[in-house]
């Protein structure tokens, strides 16, 4: 994702000797917060991890490549079974409300905006 005026979270650099995939990712903001889509084909439900430390929050997910018993592959392309994204998310956001729906290999994440960082009106006193 590169640099945004209004982005509220940022993928963070990740330090890691293990190598897996970065699975693509939108993400779009409105006034009440950000929805994140992620790209996770092959990744069932339970092998799917989501885990939010301090402010970085990290996606990851294990691809099942479980061939029937008596099977061997004679071709395989998928070297890196693993997927692994981390974000770092703006104080703007309300980490402890995240919503999350996984369907047919797409994470969708609502994370909405904190109180204090959602627009109010104010309202405007005669005098």
């Amino acid at each position: 994702m590169s640099e945004q005026k209004n982005a509220v979270a940022q993928p963070s650099r990740q330090a890691s000797e293990e190598r897996v995939m970065l699975p693509p990712v939108n993400v779009t903001e409105d006034s009440a917060g950000i929805t994140l889509m992620a790209d996770l084909p092959g990744v069932p439900k339970d092998k799917l991890l989501l885990n939010i430390e301090a402010d970085t929050l990290t996606i990851e997910g294990e691809v099942s490549l479980d061939l029937p018993s008596g099977m061997e592959a004679t071709h395989a392309e998928i070297s890196l079974p693993r997927y692994r994204r981390l974000f770092s998310l703006s104080k703007e956001l309300d980490a402890d409300k995240i919503s999350a729906e996984f369907k047919q290999g797409v994470l969708k994440l609502r994370i909405p905006k904190a109180e204090h960082a959602q627009p109010r009106r104010v309202e405007i006193k005669v005098a």
